[in-house]
């Protein structure tokens, strides 16, 4: 999903960089209020698992490979806002250091798997555990349907972008891009699920807005 230099438009290239920016200066600012010293290690552990989850791929069908996004994981451990700066300060490491996305197409790449796939769908997330209760069951569920929709959004973003620039006609790149996706958003629900059930199994304060298990009443002896 990471666009190369030359496939986007001046245009396009500054109509996803200026909404882009805008979403990570204000998570810059909700960055001073929200994190405190619980949250701090938090955020450096999940910016760390999501860019080495992202250098790995894993083979989808017909000879193409997919890496995992991490944009609802870190939405759910840390919220929207800085999972949104969380996923753009790791692209922007790999931009600059590992070549993978373009210099030029960042703000496309910040847009479609940071500003959708952590604000928009961590967004949503949020009110769909609002929804239907704070569980774990719940949230298990929620963190596997956000996870897949958050790359089906980034990758169709993607091909809007593509087929705005002229790089590739809409009626070819969107279907390609949602099949082979939809397979990669599998995978990723996959992983989200199991290291957001671990981090409940063993720190579930760090999941915020998860019911504590119902206690069993203690049989009081008669007499």
């Amino acid at each position: 999903m990471h666009i190369p230099d030359g496939f986007l438009s001046t245009e396009v290239a500054v109509a996803c960089a200026v909404p882009a920016a805008a979403a990570v200066s204000v998570g810059l600012s909700r960055a001073n209020v929200d994190l405190d010293e619980r949250r701090v290690p938090l955020l450096g552990v999940t910016a760390a698992f999501v860019f080495a989850a992202q250098m790995l791929n894993f083979p989808v069908a017909g000879g193409t490979s997919g890496h995992f996004l991490g944009a609802a994981l870190a939405a759910i451990l840390l919220g929207p806002w800085l999972a949104c700066l969380v996923l753009a300060v790791v692209l922007l490491v790999q931009a600059f250091v590992f070549a993978d996305g373009g210099i030029t197409a960042l703000g496309a790449n910040v847009l479609n798997m940071g500003v959708i796939g952590a604000l928009l769908v961590g967004g949503l997330m949020v009110g769909a555990r609002a929804l239907i209760g704070r569980g774990r069951t719940a949230l298990l569920a929620v963190s596997a349907a956000g996870a897949w929709l958050a790359v089906m959004a980034g990758a169709t973003t993607t091909s809007v972008e593509l087929a705005l620039s002229g790089t590739v006609p809409l009626g070819t790149v969107l279907p390609a891009m949602l099949g082979v996706h939809a397979l990669i958003g599998i995978g990723e629900a996959v992983i989200t699920v199991a290291a957001v059930s671990a981090v409940v199994a063993t720190r579930p304060d760090l999941v915020g807005g998860v019911a504590p298990p119902r206690a069993e009443p203690v049989p009081v002896p008669a007499g």
